[in-house]
């Protein structure tokens, strides 16, 4: 699968989604992406490539050892790391096509905005049992 930025200088391929997709509530996440919740999913490193936007992107360190890569031009969020995890976090809606999964639950709803209203979905006051 295809993924880029709002302008297109940042693309990168994953070749499977590894990790269940979520929606993510921490105050972070609605801060970086400016929405109630960004919606997530884990990529195993092995499963992602930067394609190009080199010379674009940047990251931002935004919690102690999470770096959130952005392209410097258009602004918009790519993915997030912490060094040592195996895995890399998507950010789904950048995606080109459609994952071929649905979103399996809400993290961090904790720190919901109090007019947020969501759906049917399971959902967790911090990170989801078994994380």
């Amino acid at each position: 699968m295809q993924g880029s930025c709002l302008c297109g200088a940042v693309r990168y391929e994953i070749d499977s989604i590894d990790k269940p997709i979520g929606h993510c509530h921490c105050r972070t996440c609605q801060k970086a992406h400016a929405a109630a919740f960004a919606t997530t999913a884990g990529v195993m490193r092995d499963h992602f490539r930067w394609v190009s936007g080199d010379d674009v992107r940047t990251a931002f360190e935004s919690s102690p050892g999470k770096q959130r890569h952005f392209c410097s031009k258009c602004g918009s969020h790519l993915v997030a790391e912490r060094e040592g995890q195996p895995h890399v976090i998507v950010r789904v809606a950048t995606l080109d096509e459609d994952p071929g999964s649905r979103p399996a639950q809400h993290i961090w709803t904790s720190e919901d905005r109090e007019w947020l209203q969501y759906d049917h979905l399971p959902a967790y006051e911090g990170w989801p049992p078994g994380r």
